[in-house]
C-alpha cells in the first residue's frame, strides 16, 4: 500500500513540470525581492511567494532560481487553496544560528496539503552551533532544518541537505509523505544530526536515499504507523532506529515498518529497536529488516530495552515497551565487533516472534557473536553469528 502511494503521489506532481519551465513558474522568489549571494535576507521574499500561492486557487509553482538565498527562521502555513510545487535550483542558506532564537525549527511547513519540493539544497552552517555546544557555553535550543507538522500528502524529492544544526527533516504528525532520492550530510562527530526523524505519522516512504550524520541516518518515533523505507545507503552515524521509546509512560507505539534493500556503512548500528527502561504502555510490532548489507559497522542487529543515559530517572527498572514480531531475512556483512547480534529485552516484556532467517554476519575473517537476554523466536536457514534466538 505504501508503494502504491508514492507511485500515485509522485506522478500526481511530477506530471504538470512536463510542461513546465522554471521561466514561466507562476512564483519566483526574486520577483518578490529575494537577493541572490546570500548575504541579503530574503525571508520575507519567500513569505510572499507562499501567501500568494496559497491564495491561489488553480495549483501553483513557487521557484528558486540558481544562487545562494539567506533565509532566517520562516513559517509556511497553511491550509492553501491548492497544490502548491516548489522547484529549487539554488541553495537556501541559514543565518547565524545565534539569530534563530529557540523555536526549535528553521524551515517549517505547517497544515499544509498537497505541497511538493523539488531539488535544491539547504545549508544550515551547523558547524559554529555545534562548537558553542561543546563550549559548554550558553546556546540556544538549536533548529531542525525542515520540518512538517500536520501536513498530508507531501512529497520531498532531489533535496540535498547538509550541516543541519539538529535534525535535518522531521515529519510529524503527518499522512502520505514521499521522500525520494534526498542527500543529508554532516559531520560523524556532529551532535544530535539525525537525517531524517518520522513521528506520529501514517503513510510515509522514504526510498533511494543517501545520509551520513552524526545520529540517526533514519529516527523512528511514537506513533509512527505504515512506513517504508528502501535503497537506502547509511554511513555514518548511529544507522536506523527504532526509538527510542518509552519515556513516558503513556506513549503511542510504532507498527508496520519495513526497511528492504539497503546498505550501512561504518555506522555505529544497523538496525536498531531501543526502549527505555521504565514503566510504559508503547510497543514495536510487525517489523521487517530484510535484504540488508553491513559494511564494517559496529553493531549490526541490535534491541536495547535498557536504555538509560547517565542511570538517571530509569536505574533498575525494566521497560514496559512489548516488542513483537520482528523479522530479521537475508542480512549479510561484516561486523567491527565481535558481538554483531544483540537482543538485549527486556525483563518484565521479553522480546516475542523474534524471526532469523539467512543472516551471515562476521568479525574481521572470524566468527562473531550473538548475545540474547529475555528473548523468543525461531530461526531458518544458514544464520551465522549463530543464533541465541
Amino acid at each position: 500500500m505504501a508503494r502504491l502511494f508514492f507511485t500515485f503521489i509522485i506522478s500526481l506532481f511530477l506530471t504538470p513540470f512536463i510542461f513546465t519551465t522554471p521561466s514561466n513558474a507562476a512564483y519566483n522568489v526574486v520577483s518578490f525581492g529575494a537577493k541572490s549571494g546570500g548575504q541579503t535576507d530574503s525571508t520575507q521574499a519567500f513569505l510572499k511567494a507562499w501567501a500568494a500561492a496559497c491564495r491561489s486557487t488553480t495549483a501553483s509553482t513557487i521557484y528558486v532560481p540558481k544562487g545562494s538565498f539567506l533565509v532566517k527562521a520562516a513559517v509556511f502555513r497553511g491550509p492553501c487553496k491548492s497544490t502548491i510545487k516548489i522547484m529549487i535550483d539554488g541553495t537556501i542558506v541559514a543565518p547565524d544560528y545565534r539569530s534563530m532564537g529557540n523555536s526549535g525549527y528553521w524551515i517549517l511547513f505547517i497544515d499544509v496539503d498537497k505541497v511538493a519540493i523539488f531539488g535544491g539544497t539547504l545549508d544550515a552552517k551547523g558547524a559554529a552551533y555545534w562548537a558553542c555546544r561543546r563550549s559548554g557555553k550558553s546556546c540556544p535550543i538549536g533548529a531542525r532544518s525542515i520540518t512538517f507538522n500536520w501536513a498530508n500528502n507531501i512529497v520531498v524529492s532531489g533535496l540535498t541537505s547538509i550541516n543541519s544544526q539538529l535534525s535535518h527533516l522531521v515529519i510529524n504528525s503527518c499522512k502520505n509523505v514521499a521522500v525520494r532520492n534526498v542527500k543529508i550530510i554532516a559531520p560523524d562527530q556532529s551532535p544530535n544530526t539525525d537525517g531524517i526523524h518520522v513521528q506520529g505519522s501514517t503513510g510515509v516512504t522514504i526510498t533511494g536515499s543517501t545520509i551520513g550524520t552524526g545520529d540517526d541516518c533514519i529516527s523512528i518515533g511514537p506513533g509512527t504507523r505504515n512506513l517504508w523505507m528502501e535503497h537506502i545507503k547509511c554511513g555514518p552515524g548511529h544507522g536506523i532506529s527504532i526509538g527510542s521509546l518509552g519515556k513516558d509512560k503513556k506513549e503511542d507505539g510504532v507498527q508496520n515498518v519495513t526497511l528492504t534493500n539497503s546498505v550501512f556503512i561504518g555506522s555505529d548500528n544497523g538496525v536498531r529497536i531501543k526502549s527505555w527502561a521504565r514503566p510504559s504502555n508503547s510497543f514495536v510490532t510487525n517489523i521487517v529488516f530484510r535484504n540488508i548489507v553491513m559494511t564494517r559497522v559496529q553493531y549490526p542487529i541490535i534491541v536495547d530495552q535498557n536504555y538509560c543515559p547517565n542511570n538517571q530517572g530509569c536505574p533498575n527498572q525494566s521497560s514496559g515497551v512489548k516488542v513483537s514480531q520482528v523479522t530479521y531475512r537475508n542480512i549479510k556483512g561484516t561486523s567491527r565487533s565481535q558481538a554483531a547480534m544483540i537482543f538485549n529485552c527486556s525483563s518484565s516484556n521479553p522480546c516475542r516472534g523474534i524471526r532469523l532467517q539467512d543472516i551471515n554476519l562476521t568479525y574481521m575473517n572470524k566468527a562473531a557473536t550473538s548475545t540474547c537476554r529475555n528473548v523468543h523466536g525461531t530461526r531458518s536457514g544458514v544464520v551465522v553469528p549463530r543464533s541465541c534466538v
